[in-house]
């Protein structure tokens, strides 16, 4: 079944001979439970697609579907909430709110909602990603390992619908950067996440199913692992 598609997505930046386009009619499908990471060369177009997918900005001409929602005809409003509920975030540098707790920073998602988390779901997740002992401590008493687990704690806290990781490994030393691709290998497992990973790192991008390559805001090669889609 379909979870994401894109059509004839395009953003440019700038007007005139200044004019730059990052992404340029590009057309991408994604089935659910699929694990694809999107690799590129610097100013490939891989970051603007994460953050056109993930609602963090805008696209200048084309549709993107999650769930056959068209999140590009979304208000603000409405694009916050969907991004939320929908879409799990994670980053290179956690961000993580340095006042809040490790629970806290987990449910943020639902208690900006003012939604009551499923306990049982929040402590399995807790206990899968080795943080249970950890939920009372603030993010600076916790190593960039333990901060990126919290950081993928609370991107599956709602169960959305997408994860997209944005060079989540880029911050890590060589051993938390594989445990990490394990945990996201984990949530596409465990708990059937349709993931898409950015990533420059060939031997990181050769665990997912399927690699998709950017180069000048189009796709290069899609190809899945075993064959070439």
């Amino acid at each position: 079944m379909e979870l994401l598609r894109c059509e004839n997505l395009t953003k440019t930046y700038g007007t005139g001979a200044a004019q730059v386009t990052a992404l340029s009619h590009l057309n991408l499908s994604i089935e659910k439970g699929e694990f694809v990471a999107i690799v590129g060369t610097s100013g490939s177009g891989k970051s603007t697609l994460l953050h056109m997918l993930g609602g963090v900005d805008r696209p200048t001409e084309g549709h993107i579907y999650i769930e056959d929602t068209d999140i590009s005809t979304l208000s603000e409003e409405e694009l916050a909430v969907f991004r939320r509920r929908k879409v799990g975030l994670i980053y290179q540098f956690y961000n993580l709110i340095p006042t809040l707790n490790v629970r806290k920073n987990i449910l943020l998602p639902m208690l900006l909602d003012n939604r009551r988390p499923d306990e049982a779901r929040f402590q399995e997740i807790a206990e899968t990603l080795g943080l249970k002992e950890r939920l009372t401590h603030l993010p600076g008493e916790l190593s960039g390992g333990q901060q990126q687990r919290v950081a993928i704690a609370r991107s599956l806290i709602y169960r959305p619908a997408l994860l997209l990781a944005d060079e989540p490994t880029g911050n890590l030393d060589r051993k938390n950067s594989e445990e990490t691709v394990e945990l996201l290998k984990l949530s596409n497992q465990k708990y059937g996440q349709t993931v898409l990973l950015i990533t420059h790192d060939e031997n990181i991008a050769l665990e997912a199913h399927r690699i998709i390559t950017i180069e000048d805001g189009r796709i290069l090669r899609d190809e899945v692992l075993g064959g070439t889609k």
